[in-house]
């Protein structure tokens, strides 16, 4: 009996060791995951905003000016691609719709590459009346749309991938805004412009033609087709404000 007694004392003390164990090895993992949170929570909304190196005069010049119907000629007489500064967004947004980055640009485009250039009208599916527009010279493509300038390829100042903002203000800290940051690759692949997270993360965007029109598969499943446009309308010459813009001291 005093034997039977010692063994079930033993068990228990080992059972409690293995338990007590556990719930370290618990609330270290509690503690890794939120570490890995708060850095990424850092990363996107208080790390250093990219250094903007789109062209002062293209930022301040008025694109609703322009016919965008009438595209550049891609015959290899002018600059290449790679000639031109790398555009991005001002801030968390620019405050009237801008010139296009790539107007000296005439570098053919490469066999992989569909042309999508030109200004498009949301007109059916997920997102109706998103206007935004595409510019392309050589394996580079911008789009310029709601406040954001995303610029991928080869450039004279920067990298290949998008470095900029995602333009909708979570909240503001001493008057100043904050946005969450981005990078993306654009990759052509099949005629399809495909949008993969830093370049080798999971692909969220997808845009490519049908027949006149432009498909925009975005992010949150949604799915868009645009009809091309020759005018900026008037109700997009400025980006509408987006994000809760919690206030914050």
């Amino acid at each position: 009996m005093v034997l039977k007694r010692a063994a079930s004392a033993a068990l228990f003390f080992e059972c409690r060791g293995h338990l007590a164990q556990v719930k370290r090895l618990f609330a270290y993992m509690l503690m890794i995951i939120a570490l890995g949170v708060a850095w990424l929570f850092w990363l996107g909304w208080f790390s250093a905003r990219p250094p903007l190196m789109t062209d002062p005069a293209t930022l301040s010049g008025d694109g609703a000016t322009l016919n965008y119907c009438e595209l550049p000629v891609l015959d290899g007489s002018g600059m290449r691609a790679a000639d031109i500064a790398k555009g991005n967004t001002p801030g968390c947004g620019y405050n009237h719709f801008p010139l296009p980055i790539l107007a000296a640009c005439t570098e053919p485009l490469p066999p992989e590459a569909d042309d999508i250039r030109g200004l498009w009208l949301g007109v059916s599916g997920g997102h109706v009346g998103h206007v935004e527009r595409v510019e392309q010279c050589g394996s580079r493509v911008v789009v310029t749309s709601a406040g954001l300038i995303h610029d991928f390829g080869p450039n004279s100042t920067g990298g290949l991938n998008t470095n900029d903002t995602e333009g909708s203000v979570l909240f503001t800290l001493g008057g100043e805004e904050h946005c969450m940051r981005t990078s993306a690759s654009m990759i052509w692949e099949d005629k399809i412009l495909n949008f993969y997270v830093f370049g080798w993360g999971p692909r969220v965007v997808r845009r490519f033609r049908d027949g006149d029109e432009l498909i925009w598969e975005y992010a949150d499943s949604s799915v868009t087709r645009m009809e091309r446009l020759c005018t900026l309308p008037e109700e997009n010459k400025g980006p509408k404000p987006r994000g809760r813009r919690f206030e914050l001291f």
